[in-house]
């Protein structure tokens, strides 16, 4: 351990499981000597995350639905007094009926539902937390490749992603003047939860495999290890990007 987040608390929002990119994220802060602290979505999800907790040593716990600004409301009133350094926000939902058929066939609802859980969730989070980043910090969020390219049956989580990149440019200028940094963590595909809803994932791991530059795909500890870059000293001059992490896969044409 080399202690470069010594001293610094984190809070991690979604966690899905011990496959996630959040949880993986978590274990390179946790290495770093990071403080740890989780939320969970629902009642669900509580004892899982309450395991997974244990295991990464989390200081705290604690319930909170974004998608639901009292949730988040009572979120920031409980961690009233602490000095919160990071926020990663790791959540995203599409209907599965969005992302089985072809996109012009998206539904409103869909449509809708995809933009608010994905997009305008971290407009909130960043909203009501950062009050609670005294000091500074950073902010940072997960996105894919599917934003600026078709990838088949990525569909409206494509769009909601291409948002919350947008909304990361937005928000690093607003917060940018109390020295919080706002990026997101492009990565390449990698075999989560949130993958296995996506149709013919297998075919596109392959050609990542076939095709990146480094003839791999990526490892969630890679994620982990450039969000831990991003909360560093070593990190403190970028905002308002997208850091793709993906073996190069997004540099090749044909």
């Amino acid at each position: 351990m080399s202690n470069l987040l010594a001293g610094k608390t984190a809070l991690i929002l979604g966690i899905a499981n011990k496959w996630s990119i959040a949880y993986a994220i978590a274990q390179s802060f946790k290495r770093e000597g990071a403080r740890l602290i989780l939320t969970y979505q629902s009642e669900r999800q509580q004892k899982t995350i309450e395991e997974l907790g244990a295991e990464l040593g989390a200081e705290r716990i604690m319930a909170c639905d974004v998608s639901v600004d009292a949730e988040l409301e009572k979120l920031a009133a409980a961690l009233a007094g602490e000095r919160i350094d990071t926020v990663v926000h790791s959540i995203a939902f599409a209907g599965k009926d969005e992302l089985s058929k072809p996109f012009v066939e998206t539904s409103r609802a869909g449509f809708g539902l995809a933009l608010d859980v994905s997009a305008y969730s971290l407009v909130a989070v960043s909203r009501t937390l950062a009050p609670l980043m005294t000091e500074g910090g950073a902010i940072m969020t997960l996105t894919y490749l599917g934003s600026i390219r078709v990838i088949p049956n990525y569909n409206v989580m494509g769009v909601a992603k291409a948002a919350l990149e947008s909304s990361v440019r937005y928000l690093a200028a607003d917060l940018g003047p109390e020295n919080i940094r706002v990026n997101a963590i492009s990565a390449g595909p990698v075999k989560t939860l949130a993958a296995a809803g996506i149709g013919g994932f297998s075919s596109i791991l392959g050609v990542v495999r076939e095709k990146a530059p480094l003839r791999r795909a990526i490892e969630t500890s890679e994620v982990g290890d450039t969000a831990a870059f991003l909360l560093s000293h070593a990190g403190r001059g970028i905002t308002g990007e997208v850091i793709m992490v993906d073996a190069g896969y997004h540099i090749i044409g044909m």
